[in-house]
C-alpha cells in the first residue's frame, strides 16, 4: 500500500528534487505537490497533475489539500529580492515580497501547516529548515530585517510541541551540485555550523537534502528527532559514500 505525501513549497529548488525522487517511487509513495503558481509548476514538471495551487496563509487551500494524506513535507520558505544598489559600490539591499516575509511564511504558514495537517489526521511532518537556528545574531536574521532564522526556529519549536511525529531537518549551506556521492554527518545545535569536523565547509547539495527527507518517511527511527546535516566535500578519499540510513539517524540521540 502506497502512502500519500503532500509536500507544500513544491516549485522550490530542494522542493522540486523532493517531489521528484517522490514521483520515481511511486511503488511506494503518491506525492501531491502544493505551490502558489500554476505557472510555475507547468515550468518545472510540464503539467500541473499531481499538484494543487494554493496558499499557506489561506487554511481552506490546505484543508482542501491535506485530507487523505498520511505525512507531510514543508519545504515553504521566505525567499529575499534583491534591490539593485541605488549607485556603483553601495552595498545591495534585501526586501521581501508582500505576504512573503518570514514571519508570514516560516512561522504563520507553518503553523497553519502543523494545524492543518493535525486537524486531518496526518501521522508524521518532515520539516527542512536551516542551520543556525541557535544564533539569534546569524547574519541571515538581518537580512531584509526579517529575523528568518528566529521565526523558523519558533515554527520548529511548535512543531515538537504539536504532538504530531515530527523529523526537522536543519541543512547547512545548499549546493547545486550532485547528489548521492558524499559522505553526510548530522549533528545538533549547532556543534557542526561552530566547529565543523576538520574544518570542512558546512554545506551539502539540495539532493542530499532531498535524499534525507525520502529516507526520514521511510526509517522509524528518524522520528521525532530534530537535526543537523552537512556533507563531506566530493573529493574526500577517506569519506564513505552515505547508504546506512538506519545507522544515520540512529547517531542523533537528542533534539
Amino acid at each position: 500500500m502506497t502512502k500519500k505525501i503532500v509536500v507544500t513549497g513544491a516549485t522550490g529548488r530542494t522542493g522540486s528534487l523532493v517531489v521528484k525522487k517522490l514521483q520515481s517511487q511511486s511503488q511506494e509513495f503518491e506525492v501531491l505537490g502544493f505551490a502558489r503558481s500554476e505557472e510555475k509548476i507547468k515550468q518545472i514538471f510540464g503539467s500541473t497533475d499531481g499538484f494543487e495551487i494554493g496558499d499557506i496563509l489561506n487554511k481552506n487551500d490546505l484543508f482542501r489539500t491535506f485530507k487523505g494524506c498520511q505525512a507531510l513535507v514543508i519545504l515553504t520558505s521566505a525567499v529575499p529580492q534583491m534591490q539593485p544598489p541605488i549607485q556603483e559600490g553601495e552595498k545591495p539591499e534585501f526586501y521581501f515580497i508582500e505576504n512573503g516575509n518570514p514571519e508570514q511564511v516560516d512561522w504563520i504558514g507553518q503553523k497553519n501547516q502543523i494545524d492543518v495537517a493535525k486537524e486531518v489526521g496526518i501521522e508524521h511532518i518532515v520539516l527542512v529548515g536551516s542551520m543556525g537556528v541557535t544564533n539569534k545574531n546569524h547574519f541571515l536574521n538581518t537580512i531584509g530585517n526579517g529575523n528568518i532564522l528566529i521565526w523558523k526556529s519558533k515554527a520548529e519549536q511548535y512543531l515538537m510541541e504539536s504532538g504530531i511525529d515530527y523529523t526537522i531537518i536543519r541543512a547547512g549551506g545548499l549546493l547545486d551540485q550532485p547528489d548521492s556521492c558524499r559522505e553526510l554527518i548530522v549533528g545538533t545545535n549547532d556543534t557542526l555550523l561552530i566547529s565543523p569536523p576538520n574544518n570542512i565547509r558546512p554545506s551539502i547539495p539540495r539532493g542530499d537534502v532531498a535524499n534525507t527527507v525520502i529516507e526520514a518517511l521511510k526509517q522509524p527511527n528518524a522520528r521525532n528527532k530534530a537535526f543537523d546535516i552537512i556533507s563531506k566535500p566530493e573529493e574526500d578519499s577517506q569519506a564513505v559514500i552515505t547508504s546506512d540510513w538506519e545507522t544515520l539517524f540512529a547517531q542523533i540521540t537528542q533534539t
